[in-house]
């Protein structure tokens, strides 16, 4: 069994710390632009170590991920981008057609990321001002039309939220693409186990991403489904464990308290079960102070919480040697996850590390394909522009 790997374009710019800003003495400055030029440099690093796709994000605080990823097409040959969109935000006869005009003009390279939003406060900045719940039967019904139209029929549909009347496409997406969903709460696991090609789940412990893999399973079966199922994970990778914590302790020693509280009362407001649960595997730590020992933040062997201390979304990283977090993308596999979405900081050394000590361990336990037998997999480059890395490594 071989696994896909996902990169992630960080269209709101990037960093060497958790948090961008300014320079720490003795430092590299920490911050770079989202320009088309570094987003190129990271997507042709992908598809050259053989990812399958790259993820764009959507929302306020980055670029729109459609028009994004419709350039980086024109940049790269093979990879894919798993477009985040917000079904809220456009109509689904509109989405359709999107996705089919751009697989007209990059076949086979289109997959999407279905959010339905957590953030009530950014939803109603873009006109949104449904509840949570009706998000997500607002979700079902723009999917379903989507569907119909992928198929090629002409849709009439009037549903509590939707109402379209004639929908047809001129053209029709060939291939069509996957539909990738993630979402932890009640309301989310019908709408997933009806709809969707690929659940999404961030980086839990194992036992946690166990049971919730468990759950969306017995809801697709009831349905006469089977889905494929992704985690989203950062990285910390180097050539010694050693090496690599000391990467998250530099990554954390750049956070203070100010920054910690602000970032989580930001965080509090989301109505996301799983941004919740991101901030729940560092609670306890932030209200007795020992989240500045980085170790404290393991909350399973290599699974490191310290992201989700100022970042939403993903908060975890798997950090570790090559070969133990290889260990740890195998134990993810063996529970069912057929799909792995990585980032990490900054995003384009991080896939270096990533790529040429990593990925050999699992081209070995035959869970990538061996690239390097076939003369492709090596970078043998990093762009001009990019800053030497601090203290001789990369950062």
């Amino acid at each position: 069994m071989t696994l896909a790997f996902h990169w992630f374009l960080p269209t709101n710019g990037d960093s060497r710390y958790l948090a961008g800003g300014g320079v720490r003495p003795g430092v590299a400055s920490g911050d770079r632009r989202a320009s088309l030029g570094y987003l190129s440099s990271i997507v042709r690093a992908a598809e050259e170590f053989g990812f399958t796709g790259a993820l764009v994000p959507t929302g306020a605080w980055c670029e729109d991920a459609w028009l994004t990823a419709a350039m980086l097409a024109r940049e790269s040959e093979r990879l894919a981008f798993l477009v985040a969109f917000r079904p809220g935000l456009l109509s689904p006869t509109l989405a359709a057609q999107m996705a089919a005009t751009f697989t007209l003009h990059a076949p086979g390279r289109l997959l999407l990321n279905v959010v339905t939003g957590g953030e009530p406060h950014e939803q109603r900045a873009y006109g949104d001002h449904l509840a949570k719940d009706d998000r997500y039967a607002r979700c079902a019904e723009f999917l379903a039309i989507v569907r119909r139209l992928w198929a090629g029929e002409t849709v009439t549909a009037r549903g509590a939220h939707l109402h379209v009347e004639g929908a047809r496409l001129p053209r029709l997406p060939a291939p069509v693409p996957p539909l990738y969903f993630g979402g932890s709460s009640a309301p989310a696991g019908p709408v997933a186990a009806e709809h969707a090609d690929v659940y999404l789940t961030w980086g839990e412990p194992p036992d946690a991403v166990a049971r919730k893999l468990e759950w969306i399973r017995e809801l697709a079966a009831a349905r006469g489904r089977k889905l494929r199922f992704g985690v989203r994970l950062h990285v910390i990778t180097r050539d010694t464990a050693e090496e690599a914590w000391r990467q998250a302790g530099r990554l954390l020693a750049a956070l203070d308290e100010r920054t910690v509280a602000a970032a989580q009362a930001g965080l509090a407001r989301s109505e996301s079960t799983g941004q919740r649960r991101m901030r729940e595997l560092h609670e306890r730590h932030r209200a007795d102070g020992s989240w500045r020992d980085v170790r404290a933040l393991e909350v399973a062997p290599n699974l490191w919480a310290g992201v989700g201390l100022v970042r939403g979304g993903a908060g975890t990283a798997l950090v570790g040697s090559h070969a133990e977090v290889a260990e740890r993308i195998a134990e993810y596999a063996s529970l069912g996850i057929d799909e792995f979405i990585l980032s990490g900081y900054p995003h384009l050394e991080e896939l270096f590390w990533f790529g040429e000590g990593v990925l050999p361990h699992l081209a070995r336990r035959g869970l990538f394909p061996d690239l390097g037998a076939a003369g492709g997999g090596h970078i043998p480059f990093l762009p001009d522009d990019i800053p030497a890395p601090p203290d001789g490594g990369s950062a």
